[in-house]
């Protein structure tokens, strides 16, 4: 990567690597680490796709070159000391080779030992995994709990809800006090994902409409 007037190069380790952070730029979701020499850094930047160099190969290479399951760049950061690069990209397909969606699904405990299994917990930010809680309560219903009764209420109840915190929203807002309007959006948006949960829709599903729309009118299309 050439290094233009005023700007400031990254820094590269004695080996010539730095650290690289991918992540699915639609949730942020962590999806894999590699290292980039220069040679993967220019050529990443130039191709809109992930390059790494291999350490244990000691050769450059794209990510998803023979499985199809490329990366494609969104945008790219360095961190405030500049040894460090965030990539933000478009996976297509599993980014890990075991055909996991994301390298990070061992579980560590709290002892700090490396526990056993999968987890899709490290996936997402909080209303995923809000999601994830609102599909367990309705797989295994618990006695006391406010998700289990929602689901035991039934669909019209769970609307309800949403139409009821919709305007608890409006109220707060005409209201003007921010405390408030965080409080009844939050309400908003449970009662949303447990709509989603009714209908066994996942948020990336949700994400990927939004991506669709990113940088467009935001006029519907007529059908």
């Amino acid at each position: 990567m050439e290094q233009r007037e005023g700007t400031q190069s990254v820094k590269f380790d004695a080996q010539g690597l730095i650290p690289a952070v991918v992540q699915d730029w639609l949730d942020g979701t962590v999806l894999m680490v590699g290292y980039m020499n220069q040679e993967a850094l220019n050529r990443t930047v130039a191709a809109k796709t992930v390059h790494f160099w291999s350490r244990s190969r000691q050769q450059l290479w794209e990510k998803g070159e023979t499985s199809g399951h490329k990366l494609h760049v969104k945008t790219l950061f360095v961190d405030c000391d500049r040894d460090t690069i965030l990539v933000k990209a478009q996976p297509v397909g599993p980014t890990c080779h075991t055909g996991e969606r994301a390298c990070f699904f061992t579980p560590m405990e709290e002892s700090g030992a490396v526990g056993f299994g999968k987890t899709n917990e490290a996936a997402g930010g909080i209303l995923d995994a809000v999601l994830r809680t609102i599909a367990t309560r309705r797989a295994n219903p618990q006695p006391g709990s406010y998700t289990t009764k929602l689901f035991e209420g039934g669909h019209d109840k769970i609307l309800k809800k949403v139409a009821e915190e919709a305007g608890e929203v409006l109220l707060a807002s005409k209201g003007g006090k921010k405390e408030e309007i965080v409080y009844e959006i939050a309400d908003l948006f449970f009662h949303t994902l447990m709509v989603l949960g009714y209908h066994d829709i996942p948020l990336s599903t949700i994400y990927q409409e939004l991506a669709t729309r990113f940088g467009k009118s935001g006029l519907r299309p007529e059908k």
